[in-house]
């Protein structure tokens, strides 16, 4: 798939927000500072398209893009560390449990990963908390051109160990960088496969 265009639709703060549920929708989700505002501007081509900063926690709502005019990306708030309130980290906890898990044009749910870290407690009880909630989702390792090639396939087996503990099946997962490009091809035809579904 080539992305010919991508439009900032709206930014919503609750699910009865958001833009009419008739686009297969792919939302992009992950810990404060995991790279997720970078990927989504490579994966769509367009520079700025999602906000980049330095402080983490900066994405506070829901934000919806249309690509090609045909299906919606959204990038979530993130989860985790981020310099705000306990009472505001609550808000976004709710916020995206609500999206989530009642979004009924959602036909995945990206969780991106940082690759250089071993597995990361929050990242995993997120990931236990979308499986108790049947949420689909694949995994999305970030930064892959910074981690040493012989770090990088520890770190994803240190994940599938401690995961394979208690899934019988384990989520589909990309290797992605925003600096190489790497990975584009397969997450947009991964959308690409799964818009197909959706027009079923």
């Amino acid at each position: 798939m080539k992305i010919t265009s991508a439009t900032y639709i709206t930014s919503s703060t609750k699910l009865l927000q958001c833009p009419k549920p008739d686009k297969p929708e792919y939302a992009f989700i992950g810990r404060s500072n995991v790279g997720k505002s970078s990927l989504i501007n490579m994966l769509t081509g367009v520079r700025g398209l999602a906000r980049i900063s330095s402080s983490p926690g900066k994405t506070q709502l829901i934000n919806h893009f249309l690509i090609n005019e045909k299906w919606m990306l959204v990038d979530l708030p993130g989860y985790g560390y981020a310099k705000v309130s306990k009472e505001k980290r609550n808000e976004f906890g709710k916020m995206i449990r609500n999206y989530v898990s009642g979004r009924e044009n959602l036909m995945c749910l990206f969780v991106l990963l940082d690759s250089r870290l071993p597995p990361q407690k929050p990242d995993l009880e997120f990931m236990t908390e979308l499986a108790e909630l049947q949420i689909a989702f694949c995994m999305v390792f970030t930064k892959c051109d910074k981690v040493a090639a012989s770090q990088l396939p520890k770190n994803i087996a240190a994940y599938k160990k401690i995961m394979s503990e208690e899934w019988e099946a384990l989520p589909k997962y990309f290797l992605t960088s925003s600096n190489t490009a790497k990975g584009k091809e397969e997450l947009l035809k991964f959308i690409d496969d799964s818009n197909k579904y959706f027009e079923k």
